[in-house]
This record gives structure tokens, sequence and C-alpha cells, in this order.
């Protein structure tokens, strides 16, 4: 049945290196789950109930778009929403509080209309190769230059925000701080007294842990060893919950005793699942709204075009011309997850860079995106 599916014969993989590569892809994106609802919701600081209907939101648009991604276009990518895409979406909820008076959740509701707006004209888009003909007009190499962009601007969130190796401006958040001057040059500096002897610890440990990952991702990959990504993250973890219990004395896994599987779902219905708010929307002005939308369909656009072309690439999936076929299942694929996001709670769903890294553990079929 699966060889009958996703032809994995014909592309040359097995259903044991599609299992290995979806893997691969799921651990690499996992952060989103929590990351998304983070910067929708000001770290939960505008309630509970919309984190909770965002979480949940993040989860269920991602595995739609994902699941029509397997199985229209039979391609091995991953849709969530996208970073940078939801940091925007945030401060376009931010700046309609401040125009209109509203709350802070109905002003995102009224968002959730542009986003639904984009997916439905995404969709004609597609479905009339409006979007293929873009793709076939932008020269290859800025095609293939959006993809390693985009994993630069993760390099820098993760270092940043999340390793906490370095941060821009001295914040006494990370041991590593980088000051920039009137001309822009820029100056490192190291931090110590500010963070206390815990919290520097800690940052060691994070950035050592980081390092040992990496460096076990890059022998394992020399080595031709498939889903070097996947044991080098397993490493890296393992690594970090020894440090942690045996240098900090502390229990990395305390948060789950009061942690629950899901939130309810009775937030998602009461918040964010269906809760478009038109009269909102409205409020916003007809300019505005348009300009709105036509900016969240123009980053989506080539945010998914550059994926989808410099993972294929990678993947040997596109032919002389670097068009990759099945392009037009893809995309609609792309424009049905935003619409899900819309209806259930979320910003711009779009083809997700780390699918780059279970293309690279083998993956080729949408086997990989079902798993």
């Amino acid at each position: 049945m699966l060889e009958k599916v996703f032809k994995l014969s014909e592309n040359k993989t097995t259903v044991k290196t599609e299992v290995v590569a979806g893997l691969t892809t799921f651990m690499t994106m996992a952060y989103i789950i929590a990351l998304n609802p983070n910067l929708l919701t000001g770290f939960g600081a505008e309630g509970q109930d919309l984190w909770n209907g965002v979480f949940l939101a993040t989860c269920i648009a991602s595995a739609i778009g994902t699941f029509c991604m397997a199985f229209l276009a039979n391609k091995p990518f991953a849709m969530a929403p996208g970073m940078g895409l939801n940091s925007f979406f945030a401060v376009v909820v931010g700046n309609i509080v401040a125009m209109t008076g509203m709350t802070y959740v109905a002003s995102f509701q009224a968002a959730l209309v542009i986003i639904l707006l984009e997916g439905i004209l995404f969709v004609f888009l597609s479905i009339f190769n409006v979007r293929e003909k873009i793709v076939e007009a932008i020269p290859l190499g800025i095609r293939l230059g959006i993809s390693p962009a985009i994993g630069l601007m993760l390099m820098n969130i993760g270092l940043g925000s999340n390793v906490g190796i370095y941060a821009e401006g001295n914040g006494f958040a990370t041991p590593f701080y980088v000051m920039r001057d009137f001309f822009g040059a820029l100056t490192p500096s190291y931090l110590q007294g500010n963070m206390g002897d815990v919290g520097f610890a800690t940052m060691i440990l994070t950035v050592v842990t980081m390092f040992i990952g990496l460096f076990a991702i890059l022998a394992m990959a020399k080595q031709g060893i498939k889903g070097s990504v996947l044991f080098g993250m397993l490493i890296a973890s393992v690594v970090y919950w020894i440090g942690s219990f045996a240098f900090l004395d502390t229990n990395p896994f305390a948060s789950l005793a009061t942690a629950s599987f899901l939130p309810p779902f009775a937030d998602m219905a009461k918040v964010t699942l269906f809760k478009f708010d038109f009269a909102g929307f409205a409020q916003i002005g007809w300019f505005t709204a348009v300009t709105l939308i036509i900016t969240f369909c123009i980053i989506d656009m080539f945010d998914t075009i550059g994926t989808l072309v410099g993972t294929a690439s990678r993947a040997g999936m596109v032919d002389e011309k670097g068009d990759m076929p099945n392009m037009k299942e893809a995309l609609l694929s792309d424009a049905i997850g935003t619409i899900a996001g819309a209806c259930t709670g979320t910003s711009t769903i779009t083809t997700f860079i780390e699918s780059a890294s279970g293309v690279e553990a083998g993956g080729r079929t949408g086997l990989t995106a079902v798993v």
C-alpha cells in the first residue's frame, strides 16, 4: 500500500529511511509548537486561554498542511507557522490594538481574517498556476538563495535567543553579548556578574551542549550516517540532562510533573476556532487591510518558493531548469495549510526549512511528511 501511494521504489527510498527522515524533520521543527504560541500571545501575557488555543491551532493546522503536502504532492516537506511571519502577525495584532482600541484577543481575531483572505487568495493563485509562473520567472540563483538566507536567520535566532550564546546589546541575559557603536561596529564582550552563578552556569551548559551536538552531527554526516541530525540532537539532549543533574543540581524533567498532555480543546473552541472578528477587521480600513493581505502573500510565497526549490535541489528533485515536479500541488498544499491555520487560530502556515534535515536523512516522498 505504501509503495502504491508514495512510489517508494520509483524515488529510490525505503520505509525505514522515510521513517528516520520524518522523525528527523519533526525533531528539528518541534520547537515551533511552544514558540509560536509564545510569540503570538506575549509568552502567555494575553491569557492562558489564547495560549492554549494557539498551541492547539499550531499542531492541527501544521498537520493538515503537512498531510496535504504528503498526499497531494508526495513531497517530504513539513509545514508549520512560519518564523518571521508569526512575529509580523504579532506586530500587526499590536498595531490593531493601538489603532482601534480593541482588546488583544479581539484584535487577534480580526487579524485572523487577514490570514484567511490571504489563504483564499493563495488557493486561487495556485489553481490558476499564477504562483507557479512566478516561480519559473524568478532566476534560479535567487530561488536557491532564499533557503540559506532563512537558515541564517534561524541560526541567529537559535544562537541568540534559544541557546543564549550571545545577544546584541547588554541585556545581562547571556554570557556573551555584542555592543554596536554609532558607526555600526560590533564589540564582543563577556559577562558573568549580572547573571548570577546559577544563571551563568546554566547558559554555559547550554552552549557546551550545543557545540557537542553540532560536532556530533558533523562527524556523523561526514561518515555518511543517515539520521545524523536526529542522533546528534539525542546526544545533545542526554548531555544536557546529565549536566543538569551533575553540575546544576536541578531536574530538567521537573516541569513535567504539573504539565498536561494537551491544553483543553475548550479553550481553542472559545477563543480561536473559527473566531473571525469581521467587525473588527472592518475597523482596520480597506487600504490597510489590502496592504497587509498582499504583504503576507508576498512573504509567504517567497518563503515557500525558497524552501521548496532549495530543499528539492539538495535532494535532486528538480529538473535541468531547476523546476520541481508537482510544484502546483505543493503550492496548493501550502495555501490549504494557511486557511487551516486561520480557521483554527494561528498565523500563516508555510513550508518549513527544517524539512531539509529530513531530506538530508534520505527522505524523498510524502511518507516522510506523514511520519
